[in-house]
């Protein structure tokens, strides 16, 4: 059973991070602002009562978002995951195996945490 779970694991953090490049292109926003300005062209949202219009236009803002939001975090993720390994790299006595972290799978980070968790422990004076 250990066996698939891990599989599956291992499969979906792949389609993860296929999901977040996808939502996170620009290409994916510009589809989007198109499938939206489709939706609000049509005849039928003319027609509508303007609360239903309001509550159409905020669905379409809030669809929006989301590829905007994807976009900006990936970029953020990006940058700090850059400076983060710098540092790493900069500094001898530093494990390189943190280097690249965002690239492991939940359970290798998990077992890197653990690591370092008992190297805290280890260091903690002893208290009486």
């Amino acid at each position: 059973m250990s066996k698939i779970y891990k599989h599956i694991e291992v499969k979906f953090e792949k389609l993860t991070s296929v999901a977040t490049a996808i939502l996170g292109n620009s290409i994916t926003f510009i589809l989007a602002l198109g499938t939206v300005i489709f939706w609000l062209s049509n005849k039928e949202f003319y027609e509508q009562d303007i609360h239903h219009s309001i509550g159409d236009v905020i669905l379409g803002v809030t669809f929006l978002s989301l590829f905007i939001i994807q976009k900006s975090f990936n970029r953020f993720s990006g940058s700090l995951h850059l400076k983060v390994n710098e540092l790493v790299a900069s500094h001898e006595p530093a494990s390189n195996a943190v280097i690249d972290a965002e690239k492991k799978t939940e359970l290798e980070i998990t077992e890197l945490s653990k690591e370092y968790t008992v190297l805290v422990e280890q260091e903690k004076p002893e208290q009486i």
